[in-house]
């Protein structure tokens, strides 16, 4: 069997990094990488197919599905995750105090669509009662250069978008008070603008004073740890060479298991130097990353349902009309 050639669109981090520098291979397939910011990965592939196999955004991905776009299917491979909500900018003279305080006032964000926010505002309605026909909003990428713009993005029924003038940024409308708070901040790349470093600004603080208690009372209420960035393979290249499909999932594990255990030899030697104890180091063990359906069935099945409830697709997309048929029983 001949070897497939096929490039690769991804951001560097410990679980993609040994597929990107060639520590570890796919079975019968050369990758050619392309290291990205992943904004700008996520609306080349959107936009143009640029790539073989892709990062993306978990929520750009639904909508695209959600509307006909059938270019892509979806590997239960997961690039990224954090506990968005608590990213969360405020002007500290914008008068919030509290999650709920956010009702009525201007809020930011880069993308209305992106998973980030999707999760942001699902976690404010569900735990603060916060709605987005409450906030009015302001978006700072333009069709052009944005994910909404490839999947012909609208604002949902009513919800208030406002797109931030090309002169402006969210972080130059952020110092200016024009907006009283960003669900998520990201400085300059090839489609965001900002500059401002609100993290140091005298002015900012974040939503939640103590970050990680409200990540801890979050993951112990609901058990989920969300899931920012999945994968996508061209459907030509998986229908032509199904083989790949389960080739580049065991890949990703051999790189995900590669991360962990260097993870935990770090691990290994800060109790070796009396820097934490046991106890720490058996909740170290504990894998946060895992890759597969049936260990994230929970978090996809509520990212769709948010999805659907914040109106960006018109239904709650299930996981076989995302994922190869191959992988819906990993």
């Amino acid at each position: 069997m001949a070897r497939l050639t096929l490039s690769i669109g991804f951001a560097a981090n410990p679980r993609t990094t040994p597929l990107i520098e060639g520590a570890v291979a796919v079975e019968g397939v050369d990758l050619v990488p392309s290291v990205l910011h992943p904004a700008e990965t996520f609306w080349r592939q959107l936009r143009f197919a640029e790539f073989d196999i892709a990062e993306m955004s978990l929520s750009s991905f639904m909508i695209a599905r959600a509307r006909g776009d059938e270019r892509f299917v979806g590997l239960p491979v997961f690039c990224s995750r954090r506990f968005f909500h608590t990213e969360t900018i405020v002007r500290r003279a914008a008068g919030i105090e509290s999650p709920a305080d956010i009702k009525g006032k201007r809020v930011a964000v880069p993308e209305y669509q992106q998973t980030a926010a999707l999760w942001a505002r699902g976690v404010l309605q569900h735990e603060f009662g916060v709605v987005a026909s409450e906030i009015e909003w302001w978006m700072e990428r333009p069709p052009s250069h944005s994910h909404g713009g490839a999947t012909g993005f609208v604002p949902p029924p009513g919800v208030t978008v406002h797109a931030i003038p090309p002169e402006k940024s969210i972080g130059s409308m952020m110092v200016s008070g024009e907006v009283d708070a960003t669900l998520l901040y990201i400085r300059r790349n090839l489609l965001d603008r900002s500059t401002v470093d609100l993290a140091r600004h005298p002015d900012m603080r974040t939503l939640f004073p103590d970050v990680r208690a409200e990540c801890t009372r979050y993951f112990r209420k609901t058990g989920i740890y969300p899931i920012n960035h999945g994968v996508v393979v061209k459907r030509e290249i998986a229908e032509r060479h199904p083989w790949v499909i389960l080739n580049l999932c065991k890949a990703f594990d051999h790189a995900l298991a590669m991360a962990e255990r260097r993870r935990l030899e770090h691990v290994a030697d800060h109790v070796a130097a009396g820097l934490i104890g046991a106890d720490v180091a058996d909740a170290l063990a504990q894998p946060l990353y895992r890759h597969g359906i049936a260990a994230n069935r929970t978090i996809l099945e509520t990212c769709a349902r948010y999805s659907h409830e914040q109106g960006l697709t018109p239904r709650v997309m299930t996981l076989d009309e995302l994922f190869a048929a191959s992988t819906l029983e990993q």
